[in-house]
């Protein structure tokens, strides 16, 4: 940090010699009170640092440089968004005066003891004289995460099918079907701890984590249809505990109306209940959730208290005689029975037990600290859960034999003859309902077997009721809070009502509501075997998405990827997401095709509407990357004429000013190859940097509003000439360069300043020579001449330069086309409208391209007023209709391929062609001939095209190509180039140069009379022109070339205006740069 000048200050500041402001050159005011003086009072003698002041912004070192802090770096964005309280470059390099002015304290925040501010950068500062608002209910790893983990992932299953899927699979396939269920939780579980520790993590939970990862597209579409299936998973978990309600009132026989309706009554009931919790508060809700919690780890210990207490007589008879390793080894190896009885089958029956893992990450708003919770929360649950379903399969399974009649008359004398099975060995005989699969009890009948076993039964029945209610409690709150982040986000319409929060922790009572809502009317069905394998479905979406934003995240390599845990493997990952599309399909293949229409629906209607939201998403990442290896791959493809693309560099100066011309090249260019709109600022650098700096990203809006498919650059130059050369060298990225430079005619060619005109034509074809230096064709410092022109223009005056001003020109550009000394072809457009459609200058125009299309109109030779370069107005700006934009119909696209110049002339109107909206028109190739070969050359040029497959539909030989002019067309060329004339009596060369110096625009009447047969031919075209294209949709015409060093710019400009003058229709006139562009062979 450079050490700032100490000047003498006014006797009240002497406490503190750190206080400046900053004067810049970007308008900022002497005396002004900069962002970065300290407090007033504050001490700062080098050895003592005291209060929020600069010199404890900077370890009392006097500088405007502050120190690294949280607050620079909080809600930041964009890369170069600048944060509060750090210095811009700008600041950093300007003057620094004393400031005697009103001082100010910098901004300062309760700070922590390692310096993090308390409260975030989001939360808005409290207004003085108010309450001090309460602090949120935030919830550490164990009771916001762990508990409520653990709870959605038990339920009935764990209590009513884990038994019966030990009795089917045995005790050794049951715990592989476990553990490969957890596999894949397990899996995720570490992808969601990834993601949660890459960034600080807010509210949204499941849709947050991968909307942030993957970007608005999946995340969108996800955090929909994951709100949609908690919410209809409220109603799945109610209707559980509801079915077991009214279980228990038709044993006691005291059903409220019937069975069907009881599931409807005790349901609305229940769920009402768990709303008035969770509209309590979080609080409350997460105390509901540890009763709960206790209710279960109850129930399971009296299960394992059940299976050390001697077996009754009645649990004998039902098949429990506690441990017994004869039972254990039978029950060990598989014993499949009915549909069901096959390892996919149980394993689909089994996995949504294992599921419920999201249930922590789905309140991340909740947390005390998100990147911590998640991940230690998560996997502790999935981890006791696990263990929880091993211990149970293999408790049950070395207690339990798979069948039992109930009856204590099956008793019998061990060794008894005629008993087979093992229970004969303890004394019962089930032989004959075993043989008859009439058995009522037993692991693989009696679906209570956890009841029967243990010490109390009801509380069983309390486990079940508190693992059905926890996890209805749990998705409907997870629903809300989940919807709540989409909502604000605003990807979808019509939804944003939803997304307001009310208290302390911006509960979403209207998206509660809704939940409820939906809830209620799924519980009415009292029928969701059709939609829970749905349900399920989504779920495992989101775990196949949740992996697959890791892997894509750590795949792409991309700086920004650092997630503090560290214990993940992008492979797994990948796996994970792999495992769990096949687990949709192997559940229920007719909803996996569903859930993925469902998201594929709204991938696509999010991809439609393109959200203006910017989340650095891995699918930004991985476009560069695709982009970058891509673009170094094609470096080493050698190019070939069969994959030649017309790539353009196209002059338009601000797109907006020329849309014909955006319009025309985007067109034949949309999804075929390059086009990059270049834009050179003349002017101060500092000025003009500024000026690109505020305009470029509203350039590339427009752009993006008009769907062309272009990038835009521009350059800062003291001058058109060296800002094009500039575009021209550096424009591109290896073999994604421009070979073809389009641009618009200049109409004002006659009236602008003779440098302006000299920089035009020298961009399009070789200039005149004459007395010059090197450094002057580079565009290289202006000399006398170009001082003054460049002070004619930025008078406004450049149309109007006087005779003197012109004889003080000294520098003259040596003869060098830019475009074809580059290898470029040019491709250049009039229309008789003319192209500039700008009527109110908002940013800097090339006085070169049309500054003023009637001058008499502009007087400012196209140079906006400081300030007006609005980079929201520029691309909100009205978009302009074009020809180009509309439907052609049955006109013809016009081709005079007059010189062979590669097949670019031919190859533009082609591409131009096979698009919807010139579809219709036909094509016809006009080339030169002789009247006594038509036929013959016809012939030749039918039959070239054809090798070219082109399939153009006429072909004219014009045969009076070279005839003579009308008069009054010759006298028409005359008067166009008579002010341009030097006049100078065909005298030598050496007196031509003197009389010509300073003028290098001037035409000689020695090239007059060289060039007479071009001109005229020029005249002819004109003629030929407007009788057989009067009325086409394009012309496309050979442009003309003139000789190095013997056509002026005036002359050259009088051609290109005589020969597409008068003409309605659009004119482009075309020259490659001798190199073919078009073949016929297939290698």
């Amino acid at each position: 940090m450079a050490e700032l000048p100490v000047p003498e200050l006014p006797p009240t500041l002497s406490r503190c010699s750190g206080r400046f402001t900053i004067s810049t050159l970007l308008g900022m005011e002497e005396g002004g009170r900069g962002p970065y003086a300290p407090a007033e009072g504050a001490g700062c003698d080098g050895t003592h640092l005291s209060g929020s002041t600069l010199c404890t912004r900077t370890f009392g070192y006097n500088t405007v440089d502050v120190v690294p802090a949280y607050e620079h770096y909080a809600n930041s964005n964009g890369v170069g968004d600048g944060r509060r309280g750090r210095p811009s470059l700008a600041d950093l390099h300007s003057i620094l005066k004393p400031d005697t002015g009103h001082l100010r304290p910098p901004l300062s925040e309760p700070q922590r003891s390692n310096g993090v501010p308390e409260a975030g950068p989001e939360e808005a500062p409290e207004e003085p004289g108010r309450a001090p608002t309460p602090e949120p209910v935030r919830f550490g790893w164990v009771k916001g995460v762990m508990i409520r983990c653990m709870l959605n992932i038990w339920g009935v299953i764990l209590y009513l099918r884990l038994p019966w899927i030990t009795a089917q699979a045995g005790i050794a396939l049951t715990w592989l079907i476990i553990l490969m269920s957890v596999t894949v939780t397990t899996i995720t579980g570490l992808s969601i701890s990834a993601i949660s520790t890459n960034g600080k993590v807010k509210s949204g939970g499941t849709y947050f984590l991968i909307s942030r990862s993957l970007g608005p597209e999946l995340g969108g579409s996800i955090g929909l249809i994951f709100a949609f299936a908690n919410a209809v998973a409220v109603a799945m978990h109610t209707v559980g505990f509801a079915e077991t309600v009214r279980d228990l009132l038709q044993e006691h026989n005291s059903l409220i109306v019937d069975p069907t309706n009881d599931i409807r009554i005790i349901g609305v009931v229940t769920v009402t209940v768990l709303l008035g919790i969770s509209l309590a508060g979080m609080e409350w809700e997460a105390k509901a959730q540890i009763l709960f919690f206790l209710v279960i780890l109850v129930s399971f210990i009296n299960y394992l208290v059940g299976t050390v207490i001697p077996a009754t007589a009645e649990k004998q008879a039902k098949g429990f005689f506690s441990y017994r390793a004869e039972i254990f080894a039978q029950n060990f190896v598989p014993n499949w029975r009915g549909p069901e009885g096959s390892f996919f089958s149980l394993f689909s029956i089994f996995f949504p037990s294992a599921t419920g893992i999201l249930a922590g990450a789905n309140i991340s708003g909740d947390l005390k600290d998100p990147a911590v919770a998640i991940p230690k929360g998560t996997l502790m649950a999935i981890f006791w859960t696990t263990v929880s379903y091993l211990v149970l399969s293999a408790t049950i399974g070395a207690c339990v034999v798979r069948d039992a009649s109930g009856s204590l008359n099956d008793s019998v004398v061990v060794g008894s003859p005629g008993c087979e099975g093992l229970a004969c060995g303890f004394g019962w005989n089930f032989t004959a309902c075993a043989q008859h699969q009439s058995c009522r009890y037993g692991l693989s009948n009696y679906y209570q077997s956890m009841s029967m076993v243990s010490g109390f039964g009801p509380l069983i029945t309390a486990g079940i009721f508190g693992a059905t209610l926890s996890s209805a409690l749990a998705c409907l709150v997870s629903a809300p809070k989940v919807f709540q982040c989409l909502c604000k986000d605003q990807l979808y319409p019509l939804i944003g009502f939803f997304g307001k929060g009310y208290g302390r922790n911006s509960e979403p009572i209207r998206g509660y509501m809704l939940t409820y809502v939906i809830a209620v009317g799924f519980i009415l069905i009292a029928e969701l075997n059709a939609i829970a394998p749905i349900i399920s479905n989504f779920f495992l979406c989101s775990y196949a998405l949740i992996n697959f934003s890791c892997f894509h995240a750590s795949i792409t390599n991309s700086p920004g990827w650092r997630p503090s845990f560290r214990y993940y493997s992008k492979w797994a990952a990948l796996f994970g997401a792999a495992v769990s599309v096949v687990i949709m399909f192997l559940l229920t293949w007719w909803a996996a095709l569903i859930a993925f229409g469902i998201v594929i629906f709204l991938l696509g209607y999010v991809l439609y509407k393109k959200p203006d939201v910017n989340w650095g998403s891995s699918m930004q990442a991985s476009s560069y990357n695709m982009a970058l290896n891509y673009s170094v791959g094609l470096s080493e493809v050698e190019e070939h004429i069969k994959n030649y693309r017309p790539q353009c560099l196209v002059l338009t100066g601000p797109p907006s000013f020329r849309p014909a011309l955006v319009d025309f090249v985007g067109t034949f260019t949309k999804n075929l190859s390059l086009m990059l709109c270049g834009n050179v600022l003349i002017g101060p650098q500092k000025q003009k940097m500024l000026e690109s700096r505020l305009t470029a990203d509203g350039h590339i809006k427009w752009l993006m509003k008009r769907k062309i498919k272009a990038f835009y650059t521009d350059v800062v130059a003291e001058d058109l000439r060296s800002g094009v050369q500039m575009l021209i060298q550096a424009a591109g990225l290896g073999k994604m360069r421009p070979n073809i430079l389009a641009l618009g005619y200049k109409r004002n060619w006659r009236t602008v300043s003779p440098q302006s005109l000299e920089d035009y034509v020298g961009i399009l074809q070789y200039g005149h020579a004459a007395s010059s230096t090197p450094g002057d064709a580079g565009g290289g410092p202006m000399t006398e001449c170009g001082d003054t022109v460049a002070t004619c223009a930025a008078s406004g005056q450049a149309g109007s330069a006087t005779q003197h001003e012109l004889a003080t020109v000294k520098c003259l550009l040596l003869p060098s086309s830019d475009a074809f000394d580059f290898k470029y072809g040019v491709c250049l457009m009039r229309m008789k409208e003319g192209l500039n459609v700008s009527r109110v200058m908002q940013a800097h125009v090339n006085p070169t391209f049309e500054a003023a299309e009637h001058p008499e109109g502009n007087g400012t030779g196209g140079r906006a007023a400081p300030g007006t370069a609005d980079p929201a107005a520029l691309a909100g700006e009205q978009q302009a209709s074009t020809i180009f934009q509309n439907e052609q119909g049955k006109k013809t696209i016009d081709i005079y391929w007059l010189f062979d110049d590669g097949g670019l002339t031919l190859l533009i109107p082609y591409l131009l062609g096979r698009k919807k909206r010139w579809a219709k028109c036909k094509i016809r190739v006009f080339v030169g001939g002789q009247i006594n070969r038509m036929d013959e050359e016809r012939k030749a040029i039918v039959s070239l095209l054809s090798k070219f497959r082109l399939d153009f539909h006429e072909v004219h030989i014009l045969p009076d190509i070279n005839q003579k002019p009308q008069p009054e067309h010759i006298r028409r060329f005359e008067d166009l180039i008579a002010p341009f004339r030097l006049n100078d009596g065909f005298k030598d060369e050496a007196t031509v140069n003197e009389m010509r110096q300073g003028c290098p625009w001037k035409i000689s009447d020695e090239e007059v009379n060289k060039n007479r047969a071009k001109s005229l031919r020029q005249v002819r075209l004109n003629e030929i022109l407007l009788d057989y294209s009067r009325d086409a949709a394009l012309i496309a015409i050979t442009l003309p070339i003139g000789r190095k060093g013997r056509c002026p710019s005036s002359l050259y400009m009088a051609w290109l205006e005589t020969l597409s003058q008068d003409l309605r229709p659009p004119v482009i006139l075309t020259r490659g740069n001798q190199e073919n562009v078009l073949t016929f062979y297939c290698q």
